[in-house]
């Protein structure tokens, strides 16, 4: 072994490892790099030559000379001619007795994270389902999906704009696609914009976070629907809000009591056409007085629009939007529950002045969303694809709401009470007769393959229901009426 190496380094089986280990001169490398930065070779001490090495390792000096030349390059490694090949690194990055010193005149470390981060990682995140599970709320029916024809979209924008689509897009979103929302949101929805107020965004929880970022500083009360939805309850937590419960009953969020209990807030969240996850629909009186509240205390309102295009037995509602004179409501919708949820496409429709701030926040956010994904969208809805494929999911989901409905009544009876009567939404929300244990139960339930999620966790007071919030659109109704059956066998 030559002189100054340690032995271990070099063991006499490393050529025998060629093909469990990948190529050669990697392998001495690693080795090499990984001696250099624990300071098992210590600073300044010197390395054999490439000739000595190879020959003493039986290995190609062309081996020794790629190893040392990838160290040399990573600056680990400081080689003269006529002068060998030395450790680069100071003495002083280690200690000789190994321990970690502390920095001059600290006595500590600082915190790794700050208020904002220590916030985000301890904030409560349900991950994503791995597969497709019944009860899953919210999760589009796939298995009638026209995927050929999405296909065709996808292939014919790539074949028309080629390089085009490969480039950088534009901040806001391309502008077909911002059209094609803004004509879609007026003409169903009710929505008054221009196609300059939209800014496409990956999902409603990309457009939640930019509300975040840009309307609330911490400390700000923010109303909340109670129950309501985790995923806005999570971001504005991590911004520092002061989240302001305001319960919903039979007409929507509880205006007055929203005044009671924050009337200086700085923003409201209501999911006004079908509240998550309770399913009622805001009536007509509180809008105007929420509207009235916001104009008058310069407060924003966020309106969450995440599956209104499902009416069973009317037209899609208008939106709050539309009611807005004072430009105090950004509207948030998306195509991930209409279309399929890794499409990442979403949509924000903000009051004019807003728009420039918000462009910038979305640069700095991630850039442009994807360009591809947005023009075969614009293709698919200039087809007619789109309302198409919306006019068929509203059939369907209406059948495996029905099937759900029936069965749960057939299985479990008095013991689980749907909520509301609005035919709508792709969930439905039943509470357990009494005060059942629904976190518990959602466990066993997952145990056997279901989704549903525990009602109260949808509380941020203390004065919760129990029950599930069980979604119907993604499974066909013979697996509902079996999940219902799995379910009800828990309680």
């Amino acid at each position: 072994m030559p002189r100054g190496v340690p032995a271990e380094l070099f063991p006499p089986h490393l050529p025998r490892l060629r093909q469990a280990q990948g190529p050669l001169h990697r392998q001495l490398y690693e080795r090499l790099r990984r001696a250099i930065l624990t300071g098992v070779l210590p600073p300044r001490s010197r390395l054999p030559s490439t000739r000595t090495l190879a020959a003493t390792l039986g290995v190609s000096r062309n081996t020794v000379e790629q190893a040392f030349s990838q160290l040399d390059a990573e600056g680990l490694l400081e080689r003269r001619v006529g002068s060998g090949s030395v450790v680069a690194l100071p003495e002083h990055v280690w200690p000789p007795d190994g321990t970690v010193r502390a920095p001059k005149g600290r006595a500590e470390l600082a915190p790794p994270l700050r208020a904002r981060g220590r916030r985000v990682a301890e904030l409560p995140l349900s991950a994503p389902p791995s597969g497709l599970l019944p009860f899953t709320p919210c999760m589009p029916a796939l298995d009638a999906f026209p995927l050929s024809l999405w296909r065709r979209s996808l292939q014919r924008q790539s074949r028309q704009t080629g390089t085009q689509l490969l480039t950088y897009g534009e901040t806001a979103g391309w502008r077909p696609l911002r059209e094609a929302v803004a004509a879609h949101v007026g003409t169903s929805r009710g929505v008054r914009c221009d196609w300059r107020q939209v800014l496409i965004v990956t999902s409603t929880q990309q457009a939640l976070e930019l509300v975040a970022r840009l309307l609330l500083e911490e400390g700000d009360a923010v109303w909340m629907e109670e129950p309501g939805y985790l995923g806005a309850r999570t971001t504005f937590s991590a911004a520092g809000a002061r989240l302001v419960p305001v319960p919903v009953d039979e007409g929507g969020p509880r205006v007055d009591e929203g005044l009671a209990r924050a009337p200086g807030a700085r923003l409201a969240y209501v999911t006004p056409s079908y509240q998550y996850p309770l399913g009622l629909t805001m009536n007509l009186a509180r809008r105007l007085a929420l509207l009235e509240w916001a104009r008058a205390s310069g407060a924003w309102v966020v309106e969450d629009d995440y599956d209104s295009e499902f009416r069973y037995t009317s037209r899609p509602l208008a939106a709050l939007q539309g009611l807005d004179d004072t430009g105090r409501v950004l509207y948030v919708g998306t195509f991930n529950k209409v279309m399929f949820p890794s499409l990442r496409l979403a949509y924000l429709v903000v009051p004019e002045p807003l728009v420039e701030p918000f462009r910038r926040a979305k640069s700095l956010a991630d850039g442009h969303t994807a360009l591809l994904s947005q023009a075969a969208m614009v293709d698919f809805m200039e087809r007619g694809h789109f309302t198409a494929h919306l006019r068929q999911m509203r059939l369907l989901y209406a059948e495996r709401r029905q099937a759900l409905l029936d069965a749960l009544r057939r299985e479990a009876g008095d013991r689980l009470q749907p909520v509301g009567s609005v035919e709508a939404g792709m969930h439905v929300t039943v509470k357990l007769a009494g005060r059942g244990d629904d976190v518990g139960l959602v466990q066993r339930a997952r145990g056997q393959g279901l989704d549903a999620r525990p009602l109260s966790t949808h509380y941020l007071g203390p004065k919760r229901s129990s029950g599930f919030v069980l979604g119907f659109s993604g499974v066909d109704p013979a697996t509902l009426r079996a999940a219902a059956a799995s379910l009800v066998s828990v309680l």
